[in-house]
């Protein structure tokens, strides 16, 4: 089995309310037109990338069991994230944990850190 970079990436489990995000170059620029300025990246209150990997959401409390008759699922039930694979994320560096994986660099974000998403489909 030939094992390529992003299908070594398609192992990783990210967690709860976490995205995976490669971030993009500086001077990197979307179709659309979006790209962070030099001096806004130069302070580094925000970055960006692309999400690679998003977590379930955010988990939903099970209710409390005072009806025995009913079946209990023991599945974990989740609110999904807004965030989807392939989105151009805007984000605050302060909120993100930086990691290094084969090489290259990541960030796991929360979602709540993430200021803007842009996604390349029709609305």
């Amino acid at each position: 089995m030939l094992i390529t970079p992003d299908s070594k990436l398609k192992k990783l489990i990210v967690i709860g309310d976490r995205v995976l995000i490669r971030p993009s170059r500086p001077n990197e620029q979307t179709a659309s037109g979006l790209y962070l300025p030099p001096g806004v990246q130069e302070k580094e209150k925000v970055q960006q990338g692309y999400v690679i990997r998003t977590g379930p959401g955010y988990a939903i409390p099970a209710p409390p069991e005072e009806e025995s008759w009913k079946q209990t699922e023991d599945q974990v039930k989740y609110i999904p994230l807004q965030a989807r694979e392939g989105d151009l994320a805007i984000f605050l560096v302060s909120g993100a944990t930086e990691v290094m994986y084969e090489g290259e660099k990541y960030f796991i974000v929360p979602q709540s850190a993430i200021l803007m998403l842009e996604r390349e489909e029709d609305l």
